[in-house]
């Protein structure tokens, strides 16, 4: 298991812009997959980004590609999330994850670790 605490979270007008980050606390972060996930109110959780544990290999969900870059430092054992041009869809609890097993990076069932979430809030 590792820890994961999520920040950066907010309320932004739509079009602007907001920078997620994932702290972990594993001496091993390097071999870990990390992805981001969201729930909105109502919905089930969705896969939004993953990044694999050389950051080579990426993954987007098609809602975001284009507007959403996830990027990781394996010295820093943090994972960010920038967010451009947010609409009001991405409101969200966003959740960091982490996987050591490996799996497809959109499937939830692939992460052992999750962090408690934060909170995007994008105004219409």
């Amino acid at each position: 298991q590792v820890h994961l605490v999520e920040s950066g979270g907010g309320l932004v007008q739509a079009g602007g812009s907001l920078r997620l980050s994932c702290a972990a606390s594993v001496l091993t972060f390097s071999t870990y997959t990390v992805g981001w996930f969201r729930q909105a109110p109502g919905k089930e959780r969705e896969s939004v980004a993953a990044i694999g544990w050389s950051g080579d290999s990426t993954y987007y969900a098609d809602s975001v590609k284009g507007r959403f870059t996830i990027s990781r430092d394996n010295a820093k054992k943090m994972v960010d999330l920038q967010m451009n041009s947010l609409k009001p869809e991405d409101t969200a609890v966003y959740y960091c994850a982490a996987s050591y097993f490996g799996g497809r990076y959109d499937f939830a069932e692939s992460y052992e670790s999750w962090g408690q979430g934060t909170q995007v809030s994008v105004s219409s």
